[in-house]
């Protein structure tokens, strides 16, 4: 493979979920940039659209379509509609994501249980199962999973939030196991803590930034951007014999 063409995107077709704005947001534009075209997907279509907008502005190729993941009609709506129109995927990147509820761990209600569940897991899952049909009738394919390292050392107040997340990086490992042969690579992104609305919680919070900044080694947050590299590198023919694989980008947090 030629440098130039290391981490060429040309003539793919990309599905990123929660696109609208922050880490999925930097995603879709940076797969853009290289050249594939990027379906941009999120809850509500208007903040996808204005982030597809922006893409062809730029030059790139992109389309809006809103899918919560957290129901399985508009999971089915999303595949079918990728089906009649592209009758492929190349790039599956699965970031959307719920976080309702911070505090104790023996306190989640059953709403916030159900609701981080439904997206973090099942949603992922079916995410996963159907980016794997479609991949292996087209010559196979690379889904990433957007986990977090609460997947691996939970956080504080942040107990069904983990535990998803932890259930995300098995899944990871066991769709890859599968599906090695049928040439559709399965891998996750473990991200620390980046500076998103999503993460505000943390972020906002002086106390608790202070306590996160005393267990990261580079001593700051990270931009949305510096998480869009290495999901490049693994939707990319770069990552060609990279598959079960979770890679921190945490600023060096599971070191310590």
């Amino acid at each position: 493979m030629s440098k130039q063409d290391l981490f060429d995107l040309s003539g793919k077709v990309a599905l990123i979920t929660g696109a609208s704005r922050g880490i999925g947001e930097s995603i879709a534009r940076t797969l853009a940039n290289y050249g594939a075209h990027v379906i941009v997907s999120s809850r509500k279509i208007d903040g996808c659209e204005a982030v597809a907008s922006s893409i062809r502005e730029a030059g790139g190729s992109a389309e809006a379509y809103a899918c919560h993941i957290g129901e399985m009609d508009q999971i089915e709506d999303i595949w079918q509609h990728i089906e009649s129109k592209h009758g492929k995927l190349d790039v599956l990147v699965n970031n959307a994501a719920a976080n309702p509820y911070f505090g104790p761990i023996e306190d989640t209600d059953l709403g916030a249980y159900h609701k981080t569940v439904d997206v973090n897991i099942r949603g992922y899952f079916f995410m996963c199962a159907r980016g794997a049909q479609i991949m292996k009738t087209n010559g196979g394919g690379s889904i990433i999973n957007v986990a977090s390292v609460n997947g691996v050392n939970p956080g504080h107040f942040q107990g069904i939030y983990s535990v998803t997340k932890a259930a995300v990086i098995s899944m990871t490992k066991s769709f890859a196991m599968e599906l090695g042969q049928q040439k559709v690579r399965v891998n996750a992104l473990l991200p620390g803590l980046t500076d998103t609305k999503f993460a505000s919680a943390l972020t906002s919070n002086e106390a608790i930034k202070k306590q996160a900044m005393a267990h990261i080694p580079m001593k700051r947050v990270a931009d949305p951007d510096e998480m869009a590299g290495t999901v490049l590198y693994l939707a990319s023919g770069a990552s060609s014999y990279t598959t079960g694989t979770c890679i921190n980008v945490d600023g060096g947090y599971l070191t310590i």
